[in-house]
C-alpha cells in the first residue's frame, strides 16, 4: 500500500489492445515497474528470461503490429498510502484501462481513512487532469505558452482597447491566476465537492485520519496523450506507388 507503479503500453489499433496476450503483457510489465527504479531499468528488467525490451519485440512479432512500452512511473511513501484509480477499465480487470492515476499521501494517520480519501483524490485527478502539484512544478514553457495566448486574447478584446498598461497587466494577472487555479491540483475545485478546493479537502481528510495529510505526488497516464497520430494521405500514397520513374 505504500508503493505504486503505472505503465503505458501502446498499440496501433483498439483490436490489438483487446488481445489477451497484449493485456497479459501490460499487466506483467506493470508488476515489473513496481520493482524497477525508472523506465530504463524497467526495459532492462528480466521477463521470462529475456529483457522487457526484447519481450516487447517478441510481442510485436507474435501479434503483427507495432507495440511500444512508452513510459512508466512509480510513487513511494515511507508513511501513508499510494492510492490508485483506473478509468475505462478493461472487462474483468481492475488494473487495465484508458486512464490510470496514482496519488501518494504522506501521513501517519488511519490507513483505511487515507486509502478512502486517496481513491477520491485519484478519481479527481483522472477527471480534472491537473498539470502539477504546485505552481512551481508547472513547466516554464507551458506557463509562457499560456501567457502568450492570454496576451493575444487581451490584445483582441474590445474592452481592453485604450486601457493603460497597468490595467492590462492586471487583466493578465487575473487570467493567469485563473489558469493556475485550474491547473494546480491543490487549487482546483474538488470534483466530489466543488464548493471546496482539493487543499481544503486534504485538511478535512486529516481530521478523519487523525494526523496531518500531505499529497506528496501524483501520476496521471491517459493512453495516447501527446502521441501524434499518423494521418495517411491514401490518394498521395497510391499516386506515389503508380508514378513512373
Amino acid at each position: 500500500g505504500t508503493e505504486g507503479a503505472v505503465i503505458e503500453l501502446n498499440s496501433e489499433t483498439d483490436f490489438v489492445a483487446r488481445n489477451a496476450d497484449f493485456q497479459k503483457a501490460a499487466d506483467a510489465f506493470a508488476k515489473l515497474a513496481l520493482k524497477a527504479g525508472d523506465h530504463d531499468a524497467l526495459l532492462a528488467s528480466d521477463h521470462g528470461g529475456a529483457k522487457v525490451s526484447d519481450a516487447v519485440t517478441q510481442l510485436i512479432a507474435t501479434i503483427g503490429e507495432n507495440i511500444t512500452l512508452r513510459r512508466s512511473a512509480k510513487l513511494k511513501v515511507e508513511n501513508g498510502v499510494v492510492a490508485n484509480y483506473v478509468h475505462g477499465k478493461v472487462d474483468g480487470s481492475d488494473t487495465l484501462g484508458r486512464i490510470a492515476v496514482l496519488v501518494a499521501l504522506e501521513s501517519t494517520g488511519d490507513k483505511a481513512a487515507l486509502e478512502s480519501f486517496g481513491k477520491k483524490v485519484a478519481m479527481h485527478i483522472a477527471s480534472a487532469a491537473p498539470l502539477a502539484l504546485s505552481e512551481a512544478e508547472i513547466p516554464a514553457d507551458r506557463t509562457e505558452r499560456e501567457k502568450a495566448v492570454i496576451l493575444e486574447q487581451i490584445k483582441e478584446d474590445p474592452k481592453a482597447a485604450g486601457k493603460p498598461q497597468q490595467v492590462l497587466d492586471k487583466m493578465l494577472e487575473g487570467r493567469m491566476r485563473k489558469f493556475f487555479e485550474e491547473s494546480v491540483l491543490t487549487k482546483q475545485a474538488f470534483v466530489l465537492n466543488p464548493d471546496q478546493t482539493v487543499e481544503a479537502a486534504v485538511a478535512e481528510a486529516a481530521k478523519a485520519a487523525g494526523a496531518p495529510v500531505k499529497i506528496a505526488g501524483f501520476v496521471r497516464f491517459a493512453v495516447g496523450e501527446g502521441v501524434e497520430k499518423r494521418q495517411d494521405d491514401f490518394a498521395a500514397e497510391v499516386a506515389s506507388m503508380t508514378k513512373k520513374d
